[in-house]
């Protein structure tokens, strides 16, 4: 257990750049081997794999990548390329922005219809901004 802790030590202090978010995947993999009362050579095992194993893409990392093999396809450069990418990643699957999308949900909203004026103001602001 000690020869782990040392090289969790010694891997934290050699992965500066990736302090972070190494630093929250060694926690996440180590609260879950403590979970499954890993023990000795299984959680050796364990915390190797779960260290080794590739973050699930996020939807903006996703979006990116389709974006990015899409530009790719069409062999758009320069300018083109980033006006491209910048208008790939600001759509939603319906064409509208997100702050677009959250705009038609609170319009949508039964009590936003039946506001009128200083109230409907008031309402409006507050679902923008949650």
């Amino acid at each position: 257990m000690k020869n782990l802790l040392i090289a969790v030590a010694m891997l934290a202090c050699c992965t500066g750049a990736y302090a972070g978010t190494q630093q929250d995947k060694m926690k996440s993999c180590n609260e879950e081997a403590t979970s499954q009362e890993l023990k000795s050579d299984a959680r050796k095992a364990f915390m190797s794999e779960c260290l080794k194993a590739k973050p699930e893409l996020t939807p903006q990392q996703n979006k990116m990548k389709t974006c990015n093999a899409d530009a790719t396809k069409k062999e758009l450069m320069g300018s083109d390329r980033k006006k491209y990418m910048s208008d790939c990643l600001k759509a939603q699957s319906d064409g509208l922005t997100p702050q677009q999308n959250k705009m038609k949900a609170c319009n949508a909203d039964p009590k936003a219809m039946t506001l009128k004026g200083e109230e409907r103001k008031a309402f409006m602001k507050s679902c923008l901004s949650s």
